[in-house]
């Protein structure tokens, strides 16, 4: 049963609190796993890289972290849920970083609605609607827009759109009186978590050597 919990949650052979110098190294490995996931993400909406933009990339250092926690032995289950939050960053990290671009360098402008859909059990647990636009050009946009577009919208309206003046992501509607906090926001939870989830693997990896002197991971 020891060998199966250290195998599981790693050993944490230590007495009382852990090395600090084991924890500094957790804190970094997360800070740096969770930089750079969401710096791949920001980084490819900024220069148009497909691959980074995706998410592909964040999903790459994510990967990566996990793998570090398995060189240094860490706990199965611990790595298991690391990688399970390095995912999941990965996944909210693009459309955030494209909310960063757009605010940094997006300009507003007018569209028609040509077409609306959606409401309430379209999309499940969202009550959500979609408008197709064309721009003043009278060019479809490439993508539907659901900020800035209710129940009340129709054919015909105007939505407001902000568009990269680069090009490089795609443009999204603009809601009335939105102002709320920076486009990163959100992610703050989901780096949390993935820092100390890291943390706590790499302090949990900590082993003794036959000697009782710090081994494998130690300084």
């Amino acid at each position: 049963m020891a060998h199966l919990r250290s195998t599981v949650w790693g050993p944490a052979e230590f007495v009382g609190l852990p090395p600090r110098w084991l924890a500094v190294e957790g804190l970094l490995a997360g800070c740096a796993g969770a930089g750079a996931i969401v710096g791949t993400s920001v980084a490819g909406a900024w220069y148009g890289v497909p691959g980074l933009v995706d998410g592909e990339g964040g999903m790459v250092c994510a990967a990566a972290l996990a793998l570090y926690l398995w060189v240094v032995r860490a706990g199965r289950a611990l790595i298991g849920i690391v990688a399970v939050l390095g995912i999941c960053l990965a996944l909210q990290a693009p459309p955030a970083a494209t909310g960063l671009v757009l605010a940094e360098r997006g300009r507003v402008e007018s569209v028609v609605v040509t077409w609306v859909e959606g409401g309430a059990g379209t999309v499940p647990g969202r009550n959500r609607y979609f408008c197709s636009a064309a721009d003043r050009d009278g060019a479809p946009l490439k993508v539907r827009i659901w900020r800035g577009c209710g129940q009340t919208t129709r054919p015909g309206d105007t939505l407001a759109v902000v568009y990269d003046s680069k090009g490089r992501v795609l443009p999204r509607g603009v809601e009335a009186g939105a102002s709320g906090p920076g486009p990163l926001h959100g992610l703050g939870g989901w780096v949390a978590a993935l820092v100390v989830g890291c943390m706590v693997a790499v302090v949990r990896s900590h082993r003794l050597g036959a000697s009782g002197q710090d081994g494998v991971g130690g300084p």
